[in-house]
């Protein structure tokens, strides 16, 4: 019999490919098709769909490569993996009646489509981490960079994407405002680099098991409830304002930030600056 001390070792040792990439292509396809102007794009242009839809599947390939100074085109002779992610693009978005896409939107398939994309995290920031310290021997920041780029490009270059798709929205980067993959993938990142340093007295293989655990369970409670709040959020509030003194935005800067996120400040490029700021006073009065 299967002792339970082994489950952690047997995980570790999963093969991603092909269930658990093909479950990775189908979220992060299946999410591309949920952006606003997406379906548009891909009746109008399906090159540009397409391009999107492999920078969604292999950002973090992507993004990586450039950081340590590697062909970020490397992804594209993985045959194979670019075949299978073109084969879920292609059903995803052309698929007669929308059939694939209605047949992976069904709640308990989505979970668990979503729950297996969470576990190739895991191995992309571990992954990250070890190619990283291949190239720059115990280089902390280094380690955690890469692995955080490997295990979550595809948010992190998701300025670029858009530009692909012919959106410009400057403001919705991560680093301005991180989404809770980003921010977990980043934690990742920084425990498998201590994991990998030796400086976190646990094995590899228990640290992999663990932090899936802890990203599939989040993961899955955070769709089911359908919050977008991050389960962080309390200690991030409790250290920002501690270390940073972050206090509630007062209310004038929210009227700007309301503003310019229903557009109504960014409407005309011609327009003078006199024009922006009296908009962004009266909507500041509406909000006060």
């Amino acid at each position: 019999a299967m002792e339970l001390w082994q489950v952690p070792l047997l995980f570790s040792r999963l093969p991603m490919f092909p269930f658990f990439d093909l479950a990775h292509y189908v979220a992060s396809v299946m999410a591309l098709k949920e952006q606003r102007g997406a379906v548009e794009v891909s009746v109008r242009s399906p090159v540009a769909c397409w391009f999107s839809a492999m920078l969604y599947c292999f950002g973090g390939s992507v993004l990586s490569s450039l950081m340590l100074a590697e062909p970020p085109v490397a992804f594209l002779a993985k045959g194979t993996n670019i075949i299978l992610a073109s084969s879920v693009w292609y059903l995803v978005f052309y698929c007669p009646e929308d059939i694939f896409y209605r047949c992976f939107a069904f709640l308990p398939l989505r979970l668990l489509v979503a729950g297996m994309k969470e576990v190739t995290r895991t191995w992309k920031i571990t992954a990250g981490v070890a190619h990283a310290d291949s190239h720059f021997k115990d280089a902390w920041l280094v380690m955690v960079a890469v692995g955080w780029a490997r295990g979550a490009g595809g948010g992190l270059i998701s300025n670029f994407e858009q530009l692909v798709r012919g959106v410009w929205k400057p403001e919705t980067n991560e680093l301005l405002k991180m989404s809770y993959p980003v921010k977990v993938t980043l934690i990742g990142a920084v425990l498998f680099t201590l994991q990998h340093s030796q400086y976190l007295p646990i094995a590899r293989h228990n640290l992999v098991f663990l932090y899936t655990v802890f990203l599939v369970v989040s993961k899955v409670t955070m769709m089911l409830t359908r919050s977008a709040t991050s389960p962080f959020a309390p200690v991030e509030a409790a250290l920002g304002h501690m270390f940073f003194g972050l206090q509630k935005i007062p209310s004038k800067v929210k009227g700007e930030g309301a503003a310019s996120s229903n557009g109504s400040s960014v409407c005309d490029p011609s327009s003078s600056e006199q024009h922006r700021d009296g908009v962004k006073k009266r909507q500041a009065k509406k909000t006060e």
